[in-house]
């Protein structure tokens, strides 16, 4: 296996997602671009992009990062394939700290969806709540809130699924990396 060639590109692509659900989050907090709103959806306060979908996946993405030379797999254990199966290990217990974030980012923004946002849905701005009608969202304040928060919640669905799929197939990758190293210790025949 090409793991210590790959290995980096599977981590540039959880920072790349990280980052882009840290900045969907952080527009949540200024819906339609305006800073003056004072009713935001109450999944927006989970920090469930900044924290989830953002820092825990960044820690499996710098750690792969990091793990990207194949020097790091030797180390100064005693036989080269020890070193290898450490940094298997330990890119296999961080991938899943980025399963447990994504899926917290994932089940907010799920939650977020499935529940209406509030805005202003009458013209004197008295009643907010959770508006609904069969043409659509009669939101009067701020214009395209609602709009807005579907749109910035399904993109941090939609990207926190993407990084469960990636640390789970990182992790399937891992185990048999590991399981291959083993093999090939032992001078078995492998069947990767």
């Amino acid at each position: 296996m090409c793991y210590g060639r790959c290995i980096k590109f599977v981590g540039y692509k959880l920072l790349i997602l990280a980052v882009l659900c840290i900045i969907a989050n952080i527009l949540l907090y200024f819906p339609n671009g305006e800073i003056r709103h004072n009713h935001l959806s109450r999944y927006v306060g989970c920090l469930h992009g900044i924290i989830g979908g953002g820092i825990l996946v960044l820690i499996p993405a710098f750690v792969l990062i990091g793990l990207e030379n194949e020097g790091c797999f030797h180390g100064c254990f005693p036989h080269e394939h020890h070193g290898r199966n450490c940094a298997l290990l330990a890119s296999v217990v961080v991938a899943a700290v980025g399963i447990l974030g994504a899926g917290y980012c994932f089940i907010i923004s799920a939650l977020a969806l499935a529940e209406r946002p509030y805005c202003c849905c009458t013209d004197d701005h008295t009643g907010c709540c959770p508006c609904y009608s069969p043409g659509g969202y009669p939101c009067h304040e701020p214009r395209c809130f609602v709009t807005w928060n579907v749109t910035l919640f399904a993109i941090l669905l939609v990207l926190s699924g993407i990084e469960i799929i990636i640390c789970t197939i990182h992790i399937i990758r891992g185990c048999l990396g590991g399981a291959c190293d083993v093999c090939h210790v032992h001078k078995e025949t492998c069947p990767c």
